[in-house]
């Protein structure tokens, strides 16, 4: 019952009730990537969407798929990624707010041990 209630009113926990029957009436699957995020068109290829593997999370797309869903790609990554150069990196989705966020060197968000005092700094100590 819980489920239900959720998927007709929140959309952060999925697929809302609206988006489903859109998807089942007018959607065609085109793919699945790693993470298990269902990619859909409609008939004409005019629409394109996707449905999120649990949390709706834009930055679990991964480029190739994220290049297809705004056609800059007429055809879907299906058969492989997209090549790549050497020095990049592997797709990871939006870390903030999570222990594996970018903290740059002096940020006070750094466990002490990691912590580096600045040697342009100068604290001001009153008198």
């Amino acid at each position: 019952m819980m489920r239900l209630l959720s998927q007709i009113f929140t959309w952060w926990n999925g697929t809302t009730f609206g988006t489903w029957f859109w998807t089942r009436r007018h959607g065609v699957l085109v793919g699945e990537d790693e993470q298990g995020n269902l990619f859909y068109r409609t008939e004409d290829g005019r629409r394109r969407w996707v449905i999120y593997a649990g949390e709706a999370e834009a930055s679990r797309v991964s480029p190739d798929w994220h290049g297809w869903l705004h056609h800059t790609y007429a055809e879907p990554p299906k058969d492989g990624a997209l090549p790549r150069k050497a020095w990049e990196r592997d797709h990871r989705p939006n870390m903030s707010g999570t222990d594996e966020a970018y903290h740059p060197p002096g940020s006070i968000m750094l466990p002490a041990t990691e912590a580096r005092a600045r040697k342009d700094y100068e604290a001001w100590i009153p008198e």
